[in-house]
């Protein structure tokens, strides 16, 4: 184990923090709190006027998100697509103000989640459990509303700046059992053999070294293919594990959704089984399509011969 795997796995301390350079992370990291600490009302005011601003500002993020949502949802008119847009954007910037609160005060979730298939996951625990999710901007909210009816661990990218990465573990320490680097398969694989059920979402693009190319919204996608090696492996069960907002933003409501355990899964091809999985979580997005994370470069991967999609 190298000496990152070994900081991102214990969110160690180092001395170097203190620095001068990292003054300005331990800033951020102080107002951050104080949001933590404001009212939902204020909260969610504030993520909507963050989130207009975010609109101007970040330009390439905003042309990704329109173009992904086109490209989607062919059957909605430019302006609602547009329309629905700026609502992702909205919905990020009220899942960071949510993240803050699964870090900080995860009480405030308490009374508001409501779970449905518990079932599936309990009933297929014995050789763990790979939950196979999307990118939610519910963020880490999903994961605490998760965590009060189940211990869950997560797949997850250490961030290159080592005091953001320390920042972001110890946070989310709060939320999940065990955190894992996303590169760190003899971990994954361990814990699933213990029983561990692990949050893992195959909807990114991560070019063809780590996949291949199947469908997504119509539009051939890359698409890992990494979980299938780990379920070959640690004989776990895969079920698929989705949670959104509902309700007035005044009064959110939470939900989780635990589907069945994909049988013969894997199967012995790789391309149909991740039109499966890509299919599964398709079905997830279309409940609440601004809870996803359109600002990824989802299609940045093309088949041979096909132009540029961004």
């Amino acid at each position: 184990m190298t000496i990152k795997e070994r900081q991102f796995k214990s969110g160690e301390f180092q001395f170097s923090f203190l620095s001068f350079k990292y003054w300005g992370l331990w800033f951020l990291a102080f107002i951050l709190m104080l949001f933590a600490m404001l009212p939902w009302a204020i909260q969610w005011r504030l993520a909507d006027l963050l989130s207009k601003i975010a609109w101007k500002s970040l330009a390439s993020r905003r042309k990704t998100t329109l173009r992904n949502l086109e490209a989607c949802f062919p059957e909605k008119t430019p302006m609602q697509i547009e329309v629905k847009a700026k609502q992702v954007f909205v919905d990020t910037l009220t899942g960071v103000f949510e993240a803050l609160n699964a870090w900080y005060s995860p009480n405030w979730f308490k009374s508001r989640v409501h779970i449905d298939g518990l079932e599936n996951l309990t009933n297929n625990q014995e050789n763990g459990v790979l939950l196979l999710g999307t990118h939610s901007t519910l963020l880490d909210a999903g994961g605490a509303a998760c965590t009060l009816f189940f211990n869950m661990d997560v797949v997850y990218r250490p961030q290159n700046n080592p005091f953001l990465d320390f920042l972001i573990h110890r946070s989310r320490a709060r939320v999940y059992k065990n955190q894992i680097a996303r590169d760190n398969m003899r971990g994954l694989i361990q814990n699933l053999k213990h029983g561990h059920a692990i949050w893992y979402s195959p909807d990114q693009d991560f070019g063809l070294k780590q996949g291949v190319m199947a469908s997504f919204f119509g539009i051939q996608a890359a698409t890992v293919t990494a979980h299938r090696r780990l379920m070959d492996i640690s004989k776990a069960a895969a079920v698929p594990l989705y949670f959104y907002r509902s309700g007035d933003i005044r009064n959110p409501q939470y939900h989780v959704l635990v589907e069945p355990k994909l049988e013969n899964f894997p199967s012995g091809c790789e391309v149909s089984d991740a039109e499966r999985v890509n299919k599964i979580i398709e079905n997830q997005i279309r409940i609440a399509p601004t809870q996803y994370m359109w600002f990824h470069r989802r299609f940045k991967t093309r088949p041979a011969g096909e132009q540029k999609f961004y």
